[in-house]
């Protein structure tokens, strides 16, 4: 959830709903402009009280967004008087509902760049955190704090959607302050490659769930889910999660997607720099100047843009398409990420590969696989096949996709090295949150100091 951009009140008002589907479609671009677009959460706590950290304080999440400015060089972002982000080098760090820190990457050519730009980010991070007797540590969902322990940020979108939240599901509140996740942002080049990689990567995200699945841990305890952070979106708000059926259907282009924004419940309209409630409400109610929370006016582009990311489904879509699916983790699994998508999709003949391993599955065995790759991991099943088998071919396919690009680093010649740590689970066949939840049970015999240090970036 990246912090909005500024508003231009001059800006005129939606004419036609057909603005609406040619916003999403002026986000084509040519192959040789497609670019790549990494964001990593991750949980800040004490050293001392292994507690999460609240915003407030000499060495609050305040105080250590300051000190991460002046180290970066990198502008405030205010809200009603308080640091709440960063912004510079066409990125930006937010703040997630439980204080939560998010780098929101620049877009950038190679996966090498991207991964630069996270070890930046990681190590400023880490040089401000240590003297104020912090750490910063990527899980899919905070192992030991309960949800009543975990600050709130003074975000006025966060208190409408705090207030919101338990109307509609009730894991909502955990998703906002418990969770953690990594994403990348891709690129298409017409509607036909946008439906094309929506679909194959929307089948293929629980695969990516179960290769990234960090989230074993629930309050010191193992949960018995590989993914509990991919389990809470199962129950956080079925109007806007899932996995859309419908971008399986012949047709399927930005007129479907924007009907699908239209049924999506809105939370908020930004107005002089205010938040104004209007959760629940209709923005086709505000296309016709008859929205309850601020009637008689007619919304903006602005406001089209602030409503596409208040969708939560397992890819999203707005002038880009945004892969959710995987928890976040250690440095290695942050690069791995742009790595595996990458490698399918920016590739026409792993594009084409990726989607034959999907094509032939039903609605009802991808809302199964969905759940059961959060649930058992690669243990899981689709049809016949383990999720591990699955998941090695598609690794095999994102190689094959990686070399054909040929895209060379500092010290390699492509960017297929970044897969090696997905490599290494796939073959094991045990994910990363039941190691670490087998870990510390059996080898730290429950100590937490232990395990977040080790943890910690």
């Amino acid at each position: 959830m990246t912090t909005a951009g500024p508003q231009d009140p001059n800006a005129p008002p939606i004419d036609s709903v057909d603005q609406l589907a040619a916003y999403l479609e002026e986000g084509a671009k040519p192959k040789g402009a497609w670019r790549i677009g990494t964001e990593h959460e991750k949980f800040v706590y004490c050293r001392d009280s292994l507690k999460p950290v609240g915003f407030d304080g000499a060495h609050g999440i305040e105080a250590i967004l300051k000190a991460l400015g002046r180290c970066t060089g990198w502008a405030e972002v205010v809200e009603d008087g308080r640091v709440i982000g960063l912004s510079g080098e066409g990125a930006s760090v937010s703040l997630e509902p439980g204080g939560q820190f998010e780098l929101s990457g620049a877009a950038l050519e190679t996966v090498h760049q991207t991964c630069d730009e996270v070890h930046r980010h990681l190590a400023a991070v880490k040089k401000v955190a240590d003297p104020n007797g912090v750490s910063f540590f990527g899980m899919g969902f905070a192992p030991f704090w309960t949800r009543e322990e975990m600050p709130q940020m003074p975000k006025a979108r966060y208190a409408i959607m705090r207030r919101y939240m338990p109307k509609v599901g009730t894991l909502g509140l955990d998703m906002m302050h418990r969770t953690c996740t990594v994403q990348v942002n891709l690129d298409y080049g017409s509607e036909a490659d946008m439906a094309a990689k929506f679909r194959t990567s929307l089948a293929l995200q629980p695969i990516a769930t179960a290769l990234f699945a960090n989230s074993s841990l629930v309050e010191g305890k193992h949960s018995g889910w590989a993914s509990w952070r991919a389990h809470i979106w199962t129950d956080t708000d079925a109007d806007r999660t899932g996995l859309l059926d419908f971008v399986f259907e012949d047709g399927f282009g930005f007129e479907r997607y924007r009907d699908y924004m239209l049924s999506v419940p809105m939370y908020f309209v930004r107005r002089g720099g205010r938040y104004i409630d209007a959760a629940g409400q209709s923005f086709r109610d505000f296309l016709e100047g008859k929205l309850p929370a601020l009637p008689g006016v007619r919304p903006t582009m602005a406001d089209w843009e602030d409503h596409l990311s208040t969708a939560f489904p397992e890819v999203r879509l707005k002038r880009f398409l945004e892969m959710r699916g995987a928890d976040s983790g250690p440095w290695s699994r942050i690069c791995a990420l742009p790595a595996l998508w990458v490698g399918l999709l920016y590739d026409d003949a792993a594009l084409a590969a990726a989607w034959d391993i999907a094509k032939g599955w039903t609605k009802e065995e991808r809302e199964k696989l969905r759940v059961d790759a959060a649930h058992f991991g690669l243990k899981a099943t689709i049809g016949a096949r383990t999720v591990q088998d699955v998941a090695r071919d598609v690794l095999a396919i994102a190689r094959e996709g990686l070399k054909r690009r040929a895209r060379a680093g500092k010290r390699d010649a492509d960017e297929t090295g970044f897969l090696d740590p997905l490599d290494e689970i796939a073959e094991r066949g045990v994910t990363w949150g039941e190691e670490i939840a087998r870990r510390f049970a059996e080898d730290l015999k429950g100590d937490r100091a232990a395990l977040l240090a080790e943890c910690s970036y």
